[in-house]
């Protein structure tokens, strides 16, 4: 019975660290009011969507990034970023956060539409 109950505090503090620990990942990144149709806070905020979902950035500033209301910016297109941090609550608490450069559209059919 020992045995059993050693395993299982051994797995749940394995479990918890392991939540807490921020990892690298390339997320969408934007204004979350404007792009993410985020209703939480009034204005324009960075935001983040994980996993189909959307958080709040706290420890970086959406205009620390470039203009965000600009042809390429959070306000007016989603974005590439490499992020370090965490899920906390329902907000991201980023460690780092690098916007990576636009991607290059992935198609040569213009019939209709014009870059």
């Amino acid at each position: 019975m020992k045995k059993i109950i050693s395993v299982l505090v051994l797995f749940v503090c394995l479990s918890v660290n392991a939540q807490d620990t921020p990892k690298t990942q390339t997320v969408e990144a934007a204004c979350g009011q404007c792009q993410f149709g985020m209703t939480d806070k009034k204005g324009c905020d960075l935001a983040v969507r994980i996993d189909g979902k959307s958080y709040f950035v706290e420890g970086t500033d959406i205009n620390k990034h470039g203009d965000a209301h600009g042809k390429d910016g959070f306000c007016s297109t989603v974005r590439k970023a490499e992020v370090t941090g965490q899920v906390k609550g329902e907000k991201f608490i980023a460690s780092s956060f690098k916007l990576l450069p636009v991607e290059a559209q992935g198609h040569t059919d213009h019939t209709g539409h014009k870059h």
